[in-house]
């Protein structure tokens, strides 16, 4: 008798979707996870001192709101399962060192009306672009969370009418160029610039440009999600569904290598050699670096072409602090009340030196202009600290490799320093608050999950030919494993990509249709 219909790989969120909706359907279902916690990029821990809850990784959900998953509480992961999310009115806010900000708005008419500040032009510039997001909106989304159209059919399709091609034109530009054609006043440009950066790569990088309307649109119609409680409380939803309906979710049980018999995946081995087997199908977080290392049966041209996956120049550097109050920016409104936003981007002086900043990681080189980003959640969640205190949440971009010879392990310490000196430019209490912090470089990033291969968050990189039904590769982009039945993958280096989509949704269709199961009957009833 089999240890479970279905063994999923990884207690990430993707892999947590695909098996809660399997177990919904009736399968019993096995996660394993190498960590002693759950939920790889979506989890929140005391990294600090007690009492303060920190998102090691993902710290808002954006497009998992336009998932089925949660638009229609597919399984019940808020009505049954606790799930609760918070809206803030400022999902962005630029930030100057000169005192200037710039945030944009779920509504349109009020970012426009600070973007008026800098620009009546661009402000009704924007108006138009928004108007344009929100048009694509719906075709966009259509396609995130389901398998992916081949690359083909998806460029002849969009080729037959004028509004297709001009998606077409806006997916091969830059973000770069985009700005250049909206835009006049330099620091709208970089606003909207930065966007880009937020996905790994820089402003100047081709096909880079719909992602600025895809985030928008989004923006606007969903907000940013603050999980209530920390980002781990999806993680925790989705366990709970699993192991209501009878699953299992294992700690500290590492996968080094999938079994198959016959041309089919049977089982796993562990680390310590315990055996599993799996009745049905089993599910991965199988980074395409390490799959051919883990799947022997994998036929040798599958494995070639995951093992040359492209991984992105820029890694993150991440910093969590315990603070003693919260953060007084020294800028305000322009009304005086006291900054607001999801995320603050601290913006370097010029616009030019963010694009020189990435020019600079794609030769492995330290970036010369710090790109800080920062969040707060306290503000929007006091309970992820004691009462009167509070945290922040910092990132910066860095190569995975130091040219000088250190070691990350080393350096790490100095680095986060001159992270929170470089705050300090724009935030007049940051170093007195700090109580106590935690930094995570890009080799710690790859310690905590396989998924984020040499620091890559994203799991390899978004460029064109890593997309879509290609992603990672065209053998692998319809989450079928070629070679190995009943074997399918999930992760951030699959369709839609990286950040919390909810995308082993996709996953889990595939695997139900060759399980002869209807996917749109699985539900949790309400």
């Amino acid at each position: 008798m089999a240890d479970a219909d279905i063994i999923v790989i990884g207690s990430g969120h993707n892999g947590l979707v695909a098996g809660a909706y399997l177990a919904v359907a009736g399968k019993s279902v096995l996660v394993l996870e190498r960590n002693a916690w759950h939920g790889g990029g979506v989890v929140s821990r005391e990294l600090t001192r007690p009492g303060f809850m920190h998102d090691q990784h993902s710290m808002s959900h954006i497009f998992i709101q336009g998932n089925p998953l949660l638009a229609n509480d597919d399984l019940g992961l808020k009505s049954k399962y606790g799930l609760r999310y918070i809206f803030p009115d400022v999902p962005m806010m630029s930030v100057w060192e000169d005192g200037t900000t710039l945030p944009l708005h779920r509504d349109p008419a009020k970012s426009a009306e600070a973007i008026a500040r800098f620009s009546e032009k661009d402000a009704q510039a924007f108006l138009r672009m928004s108007e344009q997001a929100a048009q694509w909106l719906p075709m966009i989304q259509a396609g995130l969370y389901s398998p992916p159209m081949p690359l083909g059919a998806q460029g002849a399709m969009m080729d037959q009418s004028p509004e297709g091609q001009e998606i077409m034109r806006t997916m091969g530009v830059s973000t770069f160029d985009l700005m250049e054609e909206l835009f006049e006043h330099e620091k709208v440009q970089a606003h909207f610039g930065r966007v880009a950066g937020e996905n790994l790569v820089s402003p100047d990088e081709k096909s880079t440009g719909i992602g600025a309307y895809v985030f928008l649109g989004f923006l606007e119609k969903y907000g940013f999600g603050v999980p209530v409680g920390g980002s781990g409380s999806l993680t925790n939803a989705l366990i709970a569904c699993i192991e209501d309906y009878s699953g299992t979710v294992r700690a500290s049980a590492s996968v080094r290598e999938v079994t198959s018999d016959g041309g089919r995946a049977t089982g796993v081995v562990l680390d310590d050699g315990e055996r599993l087997t799996a009745g049905e199908a089993i599910i991965g977080a199988l980074h395409p670096h390490i799959l051919p290392d883990m799947v022997d049966a994998l036929p040798a041209e599958v494995a070639r072409k995951a093992k040359r996956t492209h991984i992105t120049d820029a890694a993150c550097f991440t910093v969590h602090a315990a603070l003693d109050e919260p953060l007084k920016f020294n800028a305000t409104r322009h009304d005086r009340e006291p900054l607001s936003a999801v995320m603050y981007e601290l913006m370097p002086e010029r616009y030019e030196d963010m694009r020189r900043a990435f020019d600079e990681l794609r030769y492995g080189n330290m970036s010369p202009t710090p790109l800080v980003g920062v969040g707060q959640l306290t503000q929007h969640d006091p309970s992820r600290a004691p009462e009167g205190k509070a945290i922040f949440h910092a990132w910066d971009y860095v190569p995975y490799e130091r040219k000088d010879g250190r070691s990350w392990d080393e350096a790490k310490g100095e680095f986060a320093e001159q992270m929170i000196a470089q705050m300090g430019r724009y935030i007049e209490n940051v170093t007195g608050a700090v109580l106590d912090y935690h930094c995570d470089s890009p080799v710690d990033m790859e310690r905590t999950s396989p998924s984020f291969f040499r620091g890559d968050l994203h799991g390899i990189a978004t460029t064109t030919y890593q997309t879509g039904s290609h992603r990672p590769t065209p053998d692998l982009g319809q989450y079928r494993v070629p070679g190995v039945d009943r074997l399918y993958l999930v992760g951030p280096f699959q369709h839609p990509g990286g950040g919390v989509f909810g995308a082993g949704r996709a996953t889990a269709m595939v695997a139900a249709e060759d399980l002869g199961i209807d996917f749109d009957e699985i539900r949790v009833p309400s």
